[in-house]
């Protein structure tokens, strides 16, 4: 089946950029064929939509990172990457990859999370 495995978070101060990656493995036919999205839970509260993006790299991010953060994606290597700038305090939280199968696989698939801390 599908795996999701998230990589690169770590403490950053303020005002720092990291990089997250996301390995996928197991889709039905081609990673090409899912819709990729990027989610965080800081303690305490929900996890919401941070970033997602399109088979062929249509992006779309929350209002809270626009500007901030790139999402993108290498089909070739099954990888899903988020690029995130001018860090805060309010951006801490474990960050979790997800994916939508969008043709024959219609599941919905989710990593085991990477922790991102932003302090001084």
């Amino acid at each position: 089946q599908v795996q999701l495995v998230e990589s690169g978070g770590g403490l950053v101060q303020p005002g720092g950029s990291l990089r997250l990656s996301c390995a996928g493995s197991g889709f039905i036919f081609s990673f090409s064929l899912y819709r990729m999205a990027w989610y965080r839970q800081a303690p305490g509260k929900q996890r919401d939509l941070v970033a997602d993006i399109t088979s062929n790299g249509m992006p779309n991010y929350a209002d809270s990172v626009k500007g901030r953060f790139t999402i993108s994606r290498d089909n070739a290597k099954s990888t899903l990457y988020l690029e995130m700038n001018s860090l805060n305090s309010e951006d801490t939280a474990v960050y979790y990859c997800n994916a939508v199968g969008t043709y024959g696989d219609k599941g919905a698939y989710w990593g085991q999370g990477t922790q991102v801390t932003v302090s001084s």
